[in-house]
């Protein structure tokens, strides 16, 4: 995601761009083919509530900078209630095609292993979640210290023809959505009490996916495995992915659910749904039998089943500048989820800024500092510094981040404060993007 925005960006902005991608010559474990921007987690960009969300911000300050992630997103659209999911395929072909075809991108099949010295020019590394054990060997020297780590997991997806609807209906929570199509875009599996408690002790019981010698789970809160919330206490997954408030069994409607398990669409046909918040570390087997104990999927073909991959990051606060610059060779900037932001969207925001600022910096000028009240300006204040170096780890984009505002008129309600953060980013972004204006593209 960082790497194809920030080659949109610069090229954009008139800069020719090399763009290196080591797949599909050299694969990963959680990688399907050789497209660019090839979405493996999850097809869901979250909220698109730009008023009172903080990720649905961050799409709006990436649409209005002219983003590539973004419009692609927008482009490939499935109801989701309120929320921004893909047809993950079709979006990346599509990221694909227009980097390929771009005149001012080359786009080189390889693998680099090595930092890449000053003579390179500008360079900006935007490898991921899953770097290359030889480049990431290469920045754990060069930096002095071993590269931080987490793990992250993979939901599996269902072929929508084996569900049995007769069990599960479409429903997004509490109705949201402005359309018929948004307001069914989920579908649930209801739970009683003694199937959720069969489903935790089984949960609990399958057999794990073993760890590397001297490898340690450090998982990032907003992406754990199921089975690891679960063992946080029985009652943690009821009030997490499988909430069954805000739904209504249109099968028995005076049916109260003790849990719901929620499945969205994950292709613009409708064939395939991936098992929202499923993310796990069971080995396929155990995937197979125990997914298949919830209601409406006991006989559920699965098109991928879940994973875990190793995630890695580098301690961002200690060794970028606030150009995202690597403080011991200026000539290389880092973007995306290896500076420790964690999801699609940040790691495309800190893109779309690493690609402007490299080609202000090939063009002789200077950009002005990004506003620390919008969503992209509090992200890089917070990688950059802002952040505690001791205790740094992967961090999504949330209020938490920004500069506090003043409840003028008394105390505020949460959505009138957010309405306030909102604003204020806006005018900041808006006031941003017209102080410099970026050459234009051209193949000269």
């Amino acid at each position: 995601m960082a790497g194809s925005e920030a080659a949109w960006q610069a090229a954009q902005a008139g800069v020719p761009v090399v763009l290196h991608e080591m797949r599909p010559k050299v694969g990963t474990f959680a990688h399907r083919t050789g497209n660019l921007a090839e979405m493996v987690c999850s097809n869901s960009f979250r909220s698109d509530d730009d008023e009172n969300n903080a990720v649905g911000l961050l799409h709006w300050e990436m649409r209005a900078a002219g983003g590539l992630i973004i419009s692609t997103a927008d482009t490939h659209a499935l109801p989701a209630g309120g929320a921004l999911a893909v047809d993950r395929e079709a979006f990346a072909e599509e990221i694909t095609r227009r980097l390929r075809s771009h005149p001012l991108i080359e786009v080189v099949e390889d693998e680099i292993a090595a930092l890449p010295g000053p003579d390179a020019g500008p360079v900006i590394i935007a490898t991921g979640p899953l770097t290359s054990g030889a480049l990431a060997e290469a920045i754990a020297a060069e930096t002095g210290q071993q590269s931080l780590a987490f793990f992250d997991a993979i939901a599996p997806i269902v072929h929508f023809n084996s569900v049995d609807m007769d069990v599960a209906w479409m429903q997004s929570r509490y109705d949201k959505g402005e359309t018929e199509e948004e307001r069914t875009a989920y579908l649930n599996c209801p739970m009683t009490r003694e199937q959720y408690d069969t489903f935790i002790d089984a949960l609990l019981d399958a057999e794990k996916t073993e760890f590397r010698p001297g490898e340690t789970a450090q998982y990032f809160d907003g992406c754990l495995p199921i089975e690891v919330m679960a063992e946080r206490g029985r009652e943690t997954l009821r009030h997490g992915p499988m909430k069954p408030v805000g739904l209504t069994n249109s099968h028995k409607p005076d049916e109260k659910a003790c849990a719901v398990v929620q499945l969205r669409r994950d292709n613009a046909l409708g064939t395939l749904y991936n098992i929202v918040g499923f993310q796990t570390k069971m080995k396929h087997g155990a995937q197979t039998r125990v997914f298949r104990m919830i209601p409406g999927l006991e006989n559920a073909r699965f098109a991928r089943l879940g994973g875990i991959h190793r995630n890695t990051f580098i301690n961002s606060p200690t060794l970028l500048d606030a150009q995202m610059r690597l403080r011991s060779k200026p000539h290389i900037r880092f973007a995306g989820q290896i500076t420790g932001v964690e999801g699609y969207v940040e790691s495309a925001a800190m893109g779309l800024l690493a690609g402007r600022m490299a080609a202000a910096e090939v063009q002789g000028r200077t950009l002005p500092q990004v506003p620390e009240d919008t969503a992209m300006g509090a992200l890089l204040s917070h990688i950059t510094g802002g952040a505690d170096a001791k205790t740094f780890q992967p961090m999504n984009v949330n209020f938490g981040l920004f500069r506090p505002v003043e409840a003028r008129g008394g105390r505020k309600g949460r959505k009138e404060r957010y309405k306030i953060y909102t604003d204020r980013a806006k005018a900041a972004w808006r006031e941003w993007l017209t102080s410099f204006e970026p050459q234009p593209a051209t193949a000269d």
